[in-house]
């Protein structure tokens, strides 16, 4: 008998998502220290104190089964977005959102719109539940190509996500983009907008989302806690949508799914807006400083309003990064070849990284016909 033979066919088929190696791993392989890992997007200023202050209490609590509803969590958000407490929808991480919304509405053989390359899950949670995941490619200038995925969208499907910004770009779109977008598709497709990276936005035109939401009831706003509030490691995030849909997902959804200390890191994150504040602040002169950096030795940046940057370096540089020690996200299997992401450190880890990139061009140590 063959396990193989036993497993559905479109799980059979997946290839799992690769997180990348732990810093522990990577200095294990390599024989080095001190590592720096700049891959992840994660918060270089760790999380919110007032949430480890929560945590610190929190603990000694996880004996008992955590609030199902996030009953306080859910309150807080809705006060805070002016929006009703039953139009929320929480998982572990907003990737089990994405994965709660595949379950409730796509069946074998449905097609599912994306851009290409965006985050890798999108295509994951598709051919999980047997749907067709169509990639629709990025314009030259790294943007969503909205005549092409409108188009991909009228020729029968039944889903649509959006990732504003875009990861593993860091590229945006604005508040008309997405407008005409809308007007050209129909009301009974299923509309996921994912905003991890809301936080970090800079642009003045960026969309209202939420507002949309009340206006298209197949609207589902993908938000995190795993970045700007530094809580990647608890895993929890939601999704804002028409009561009436998050009803379905709550049909869907696994009792207890988002466990107790994490919600109570997230209220208490939530409301930490000096956290936030200087979270916000060391990014943008990270931005800034990598941007003016690498352009200086002659790699081209793409425009950010994320908290990393994309790198065209040409091909070699994930690799000879990691043998000086510094980790970055390797983007071979997004179809970039000659790229990198990097995530914004501290400026102490920012410095490290334009240092080790310094030194591989003066010493040429970026072997040929090697993939980053």
């Amino acid at each position: 008998m063959s396990i193989e033979n036993l497993v559905n066919p479109h799980i059979r088929n997946l290839t799992p998502y690769s997180p990348g190696k732990p810093i522990e791993e990577v200095e294990r392989e390599l024989g080095i220290s001190g590592s720096i890992k700049l891959a992840s997007n994660e918060n270089p200023l760790g999380p919110s104190p007032r949430a480890l202050d929560v945590l610190g209490r929190a603990v000694a609590g996880v004996h008992r089964y955590p609030d199902g509803a996030c009953f306080a969590l859910r309150d807080r958000l809705a006060e805070r977005m002016n929006l009703s407490a039953d139009q929320f929808i929480f998982g572990s991480g907003a990737d089990e959102v994405l994965e709660i919304l595949a379950k409730t509405f796509l069946s074998p053989g449905d097609r599912v719109v994306m851009p290409w390359p965006s985050f890798a899950m999108y295509p994951l949670v598709a051919r999980g539940m047997g749907a067709e995941p169509i990639s629709v490619p990025l314009t030259s200038e790294m943007q969503h190509d909205f005549p092409a995925m409108a188009a991909a969208v009228g020729r029968g499907a039944k889903m649509v996500m959006l990732c504003n910004p875009n990861n593993p770009t860091g590229t945006s779109f604005g508040a008309g983009a997405l407008a005409d977008f809308v007007s050209a598709i129909s009301d009974d497709v299923v509309l996921v907008i994912d905003e991890a990276y809301f936080e970090y936005v800079r642009r003045a035109d960026f969309p209202d989302s939420l507002a949309l939401v009340t206006e298209r009831p197949a609207t589902v706003v993908l938000r995190t806690f795993s970045k700007i509030f530094g809580l990647a490691g608890l895993r929890i995030g939601y999704g804002v949508s028409d009561p009436e849909l998050v009803g379905f997902l709550e049909r869907a959804r696994h009792p207890f799914n988002v466990n107790r200390l994490a919600e109570a890191a997230a209220l208490a994150a939530l409301d930490d807006d000096e956290h936030a504040s200087q979270t916000r602040a060391m990014n943008d002169l990270g931005v800034d400083y990598l941007t003016q950096e690498l352009e200086g030795l002659g790699y081209r940046v793409w425009p950010t309003d994320a908290n990393f940057v994309l790198v065209e370096t040409g091909p070699g540089y994930y690799d000879a990064l990691l043998r000086r020690g510094v980790i970055v996200r390797p983007l071979v299997g997004f179809g970039l070849k000659n790229h990198i992401r990097i995530s914004v450190g501290t400026p102490d880890e920012n410095k490290i990284l334009v240092k080790a990139l310094r030194a591989i061009e003066q010493g040429g140590d970026v072997a040929v016909g090697e993939q980053s």
